[in-house]
């Protein structure tokens, strides 16, 4: 299971970093959550909110699932400098503060080290933010990103990471969005990692079936790859 303390990885200046696994399950979730945002929801956005967000959303999948490795940091850096633009644009929006926070965590993940937990910090406090204007806002996108970031991280001393809050904040997402690929991936991951595989294959079969999104093609591809890989993993157990 993963542990929310860091492991036994400290950098050169004595700060405890991600380790290589902490990174990965970070990429996975904090970052791959950013498919939760649909097309659909937008549709009844101004027109300016909307072009903008969905410009960011296109070029996160194309980051996330179609760029090498050793890329995506330098990628996500320059996408959060347009995802900031947006927000204070369309300051008041949750949409536009969602899709930062999405950009913000995704660099994290690929950053690692202390820097990772400041950027993780500042994607947290957006999600809050987004919250606070409509939790509703993107089929409740925010509560399903925020959930992945506390169980993602390190927990105290180190951070916030905290499991108990994840499952609350994954059980809000699921309730506004229940047939949704990312509340239900995420909910059975964490159910996985928690010793619930049973009831952790419920959540990952609905995240199969659920519907396609338009315009969506890549992320909806590249997170049934995830599900599927995540089921066997726990059938072979």
């Amino acid at each position: 299971m993963f542990t929310a303390m860091c492991a036994h990885v400290h950098a050169p200046d004595g700060h405890c970093e991600f380790t290589a696994r902490q990174r990965r399950l970070l990429a996975l979730g904090v970052a791959g959550v950013a498919i939760a945002a649909t097309l659909s929801p937008l549709a009844a956005l101004a027109g300016g909110v909307e072009d903008a967000v969905v410009g960011l959303q296109r070029e996160w999948e194309v980051i996330k699932y179609q760029s090498i490795n050793s890329e995506r940091e330098k990628r996500y850096e320059a996408l959060a400098v347009k995802a900031h633009q947006v927000s204070e644009t369309y300051a008041g929006r949750s949409e536009a503060l969602i899709w930062e926070g999405i950009v913000t965590a995704s660099w994290a993940a690929e950053k690692g080290s202390l820097g990772a937990l400041s950027l993780a910090k500042k994607a947290k406090a957006m999600y809050e933010s987004a919250i606070r204007i409509d939790g509703n806002a993107l089929g409740g996108s925010a509560y399903t990103s925020l959930a992945v970031l506390y169980y993602r991280v390190p927990g105290w001393p180190v951070s916030f990471g905290d499991t108990d809050k994840a499952r609350e904040l994954l059980q809000k997402g699921l309730s506004l969005n229940p047939k949704g690929i990312d509340p239900n991936f995420f909910y059975g991951e964490l159910l996985s990692q928690t010793e619930h595989p049973d009831e952790a294959l419920t959540y990952l079969e609905r995240a199969l079936q659920a519907p396609p999104r338009p315009g969506r093609q890549i992320s909806d591809a590249g997170r049934r790859e995830e599900v599927r890989a995540l089921i066997a993993k726990i059938k072979a157990r």
